[in-house]
């Protein structure tokens, strides 16, 4: 059931001689993600605005949408991208929060969060969660409408949404008065690190994210065994996953994250939560940013796209 473009796109990868992530140093692995989304990214669309910030030290990219009103405080989203903590930036991903911006109309803050293994767990957590509640305490500086505000990334980045949204939850339980998120919008993303659910085994080699890597991600960012245990890093091992935000759980089919996506998405609803689990069956981790050589990619953004704008027009 693997789909053909993917396929394809595995079988040019292994034809090139492309070096598996596992085999490079963090350095050389973020110049080789950087440097492929030449040829998987589709063109950056144009947004109405693109400008850089800083939330105390930590850098961040703002989209505003086309066609956005000006003066008009806009519903926002607060996006970490993957890469297993170690890879990935601003520019990695500037295609596709362009793409959410458009497509649902809503601001989109990019955090460009430390990385492993310079920085590792919590760095960034700290990081996500420090320039979410910059957004949240700035929005009316930024345009951006407070009560409309929301969390999301794909894979490791989807990690970071998760857990921030916990840490907003517990800040309200305890007296918080700033508005909770609104949304969370989980791209494949990684809940449990103890890599022990069954598509760990099933998808754990040969479709692009394998075992090993899997493996070289998490040593860079939890260099301590009992760091796995930590919600901050496993948020589907917090033992209460109530009243948090509504959530859009997005897994694909061949990808080792597949089941904790799934486990997730399952647990926040038994706990009460709203939640909706969209497999793509036939994809492969990352395939969310391929659009230039897998259709379904383009799919998958437009169902982001479509599900972060009508979570944030209520």
């Amino acid at each position: 059931m693997l789909h053909p473009q993917a396929r394809a796109l595995l079988k040019l990868i292994e034809e090139r001689g492309v070096p598996p992530t596992h085999t490079l140093s963090p350095q050389e692995a973020r110049r080789l993600y950087r440097e492929r989304r030449a040829f998987t990214q589709p063109e950056p669309p144009p947004v109405d605005e693109c400008r850089e910030l800083s939330a105390g030290g930590i850098p961040l990219r703002m989209y505003r949408p086309l066609g956005a009103p000006a003066g008009e405080a806009l519903p926002g989203l607060v996006y970490f991208h993957g890469g297993g903590w170690t890879i990935g930036d601003l520019d990695t991903h500037d295609t596709l929060c362009r793409q959410l911006a458009n497509g649902a109309g809503c601001a989109v803050i990019s955090v460009d969060y430390r990385l492993a293994p310079e920085h590792r767990f919590p760095a960034a957590f700290e990081d996500a969660l420090a320039a979410t509640r910059w957004a949240m305490r700035e929005a009316v500086t930024l345009g951006l409408d407070a009560k409309r505000l929301s969390v999301g990334g794909d894979s490791a980045g989807g990690n970071l949404a998760a857990a921030v949204a916990i840490a907003l939850r517990d800040d309200a339980e305890e007296g918080d008065a700033t508005p909770p998120l609104a949304f969370q919008l989980l791209i494949y993303p990684a809940t449990d690190q103890r890599c022990n659910q069954p598509s760990h085994q099933r998808n754990g080699q040969g479709y692009l994210l394998t075992s090993d890597t899997v493996r070289y991600f998490h040593d860079h960012y939890l260099p301590d065994p009992a760091m796995d245990l930590d919600w901050r890093s496993s948020p589907l091992l917090h033992e209460n996953l109530a009243h948090l935000p509504p959530a859009f759980v997005l897994v694909a089919g061949y990808d080792p994250l597949h089941d904790e996506g799934c486990a997730y998405a399952q647990r926040l609803s038994e706990a009460g939560c709203h939640a909706s689990l969209v497999n793509f069956e036939r994809q492969i981790h990352g395939f969310i940013l391929m659009g230039r050589v897998i259709d379904e990619a383009n799919a998958a953004v437009r169902l982001c796209a479509a599900e972060l704008k009508s979570a944030l027009s209520r």
